[in-house]
């Protein structure tokens, strides 16, 4: 039995403090903006914890590609993780530093084997909702012509980018809250078209199921009525056979009987007198 490698048990037992990390850094990054009282200290606060959050998820790359077997085949397969490590550091922007940490945590998810793909596509929608919401609501409520005011105004515009309906009553009207939009969109149509594949894949497997239960069940009966009738055909042998075995033995007594007669029949008439007259 192999033994997991190193980088693999170190995933698994990282596996869970980042996932309750990635729950810090969202609560990190929504209160200052859904609290739009919070002082100087607790945005201070919350900007740690992000920072936090994302250098671990930058030391896991880092302990990951030390453990790795073959590095440059780490970095080709893991690029879009080391994006999401190098980019917050050539520009500290909050929004850059939210998605490279939302990056580093769909990919850490990823790896759990516990974690079904419908779990991992309902984590992503939600995150994606929460996280769209909130940015496009922090780079638009303070804009002289935005009518993205609300937490609610932005859930709903969240809901109707992702989903592509795009009802026209709220738009962004900043150009970073432009690009969020568009990164939603593609996100949402992605996500949309995964789980329309999931839908089809669960019904073909359940039409092949019962296509090949329909299939057992023809071949049961096939084989049932293949052996009703060699039955039939064996009953038939055997109550048959004696049948004219019996006929011709009866044929054959009759006719030794029906001669045993005739002879006894002449002799009582040799018999009886003036028969020779």
């Amino acid at each position: 039995m192999n033994e997991p490698s190193a980088q693999a048990r170190w995933e698994q037992r990282t596996q869970r403090p980042l996932l309750a990390l990635a729950v810090g850094f969202a609560v990190a990054y929504a209160v200052p903006i859904v609290d739009t009282t919070a002082g100087h200290s607790l945005t201070a606060v919350c900007t740690a914890v992000e920072w936090v959050v994302w250098a671990t998820f930058a030391v896991d790359y880092l302990m990951r590609l030390a453990m790795s077997r073959d590095r440059r085949r780490f970095v080709r397969t893991h690029w879009m993780d080391l994006c999401a490590v190098v980019l917050p550091i050539l520009q500290p922007l909050r929004l850059l530093r939210m998605v490279s940490t939302l990056i580093l945590v769909g990919r850490r998810a990823r790896m759990a084997s516990q974690i079904q793909l419908t779990t991992y596509v309902a984590g992503a929608v939600i995150g994606l909702l929460m996280f769209g919401s909130l940015a496009v609501l922090s780079v638009e409520r303070d804009s002289p012509h935005g009518n993205i005011r609300t937490l609610g105004d932005a859930v709903w515009w969240s809901f109707t980018t992702m989903t592509t309906v795009g009802y026209g009553d709220h738009a962004p009207t900043t150009g970073l809250g432009r690009m969020i939009a568009v990164g939603l969109m593609l996100s949402g149509i992605a996500l949309l078209g995964v789980v329309t594949a999931n839908i089809a894949t669960w019904f073909i497997a359940r039409f092949e199921k019962d296509d090949v239960e329909e299939r057992r069940q023809t071949l049961a009966i096939e084989a049932l009525a293949e052996e009703v009738r060699a039955l039939r055909a064996e009953v038939a042998a055997l109550s048959g056979a004696p049948a004219v075995g019996l006929s011709g033995g009866l044929s054959g007594a009759g006719a030794a009987a029906l001669s045993g007669t005739e002879g006894a029949d002449v002799s009582e008439a040799a018999a009886l007198p003036g028969a020779g007259r």
